[in-house]
């Protein structure tokens, strides 16, 4: 971070960190760059922002004419309760796996670098999905350049490696390597699991990404279990949760979902209009700790700002209690908001 900074530089750069949506993250750094204090001391900072407003506003250029793009866009816009990025070495089976999760038309084959672009796919899980994006392998020779941008909405990765192939051991490394270089770095410490909890503004460093990750030890139908991944993880010095899978039989892919809910601490609500039942097949997918007002900012940016107060419905709450917009929403609340 560099010194005395303004206090609207501060709050550009923590409105970037919380941005989902491609257009708003741009807002965040045109924003940085206007009130950064113009010093010696920033110069580096001031590059990394332009360097980043310029590939940002390529991708989302508007269509030349023909209505043809100069070339194809790598910014996935984030949906569904979370965004979880696929990341692993060559034939890992990231997009076999890809596929038997999200039914997606995957381009699947024996031979490396199958994947060129980011496929976003809906991986359901009871009455949500998890948008999960396929993107190229990652190794120590190389790394697609737009990987960056691409990874800056994931909430979450899942390191896919072929747990038979005795390469993992060097590769592992030599991806988290590249990974680092760039500024993006897998950890193990997920909010909703035991352990402390990484705080994502510690660093000093709005560009920095901290992606907490679980390990998928792909391809177990050929041989391997539970312990050859734990000696792996050992050797390798990783932490890492870890399931063991199969894309190819789907063994061991059920335990995904109820995973992904608990570690990210989803909470679905749902809401309903006053005298109507509620739409209890649609919630949104807030995180524990979001209020009422997170709740309506989901609904539309103009009923968060007339909200006056919610009733709400739930395990915690009296049926139908009065609360104001700051009130914590609960997993399972119906609410209620009054403009």
């Amino acid at each position: 971070m560099p010194t005395n900074v303004t206090a609207d530089y501060k709050k550009a750069e923590e409105a970037f960190r919380k941005a989902r949506e491609p257009r708003e993250r741009l807002e965040c750094l045109r924003e940085m760059m206007r009130t950064i204090p113009k010093h010696k001391g920033t110069e580096h900072l001031q590059a990394d922002i332009k360097s980043r407003i310029k590939q940002l506003t390529e991708e989302l250029s508007s269509p030349k004419k023909g209505g043809k793009r100069s070339g194809p866009s790598h910014v996935v816009r984030a949906d569904g309760a979370a965004q979880i990025a696929l990341i692993g070495p060559p034939n890992a089976g990231k997009s076999a796996l890809h596929a038997r999760l999200t039914h997606s038309r995957t381009e699947i084959g024996p031979y490396p670098y199958t994947t060129h672009l980011p496929i976003p796919g809906m991986f359901p899980h009871e009455d949500i999905h998890f948008q999960l994006v396929d993107l190229p392998p990652v190794s120590g020779d190389f790394m697609e350049p737009w990987l960056i941008a691409t990874l800056q909405p994931a909430d979450a990765a899942l390191l896919v490696i072929d747990v038979n192939d005795p390469a993992c051991v060097e590769q592992i490394p030599a991806l988290m390597k590249r990974l680092a270089e760039r500024k993006i770095f897998l950890h193990e410490r997920w909010q909703g699991l035991p352990g402390e909890a990484v705080d994502g503004n510690n660093v000093g460093d709005p560009f920095r990404l901290d992606l907490p990750t679980l390990l998928i030890a792909n391809k177990c139908d050929l041989d391997p279990g539970p312990e050859e991944v734990e000696i792996l993880e050992e050797l390798l010095g990783l932490k890492f949760p870890a399931l063991t899978v199969s894309a190819e039989t789907g063994e061991g892919l059920g335990k995904l979902g109820p995973f992904l809910f608990e570690a990210l601490e989803i909470v679905r609500v749902y809401t309903k209009s006053p005298g109507k039942p509620p739409e209890t097949d649609k919630p949104f997918a807030v995180r524990r700790g979001d209020t009422v007002l997170d709740v309506a900012n989901m609904v539309h940016r103009d009923i968060a700002r007339d909200l006056k107060f919610a009733r709400i419905w739930g395990k915690n709450v009296f049926d139908g209690q009065q609360t104001g917009p700051e009130h914590p929403v609960d997993d399972g609340d119906i609410v209620e908001l009054h403009l």
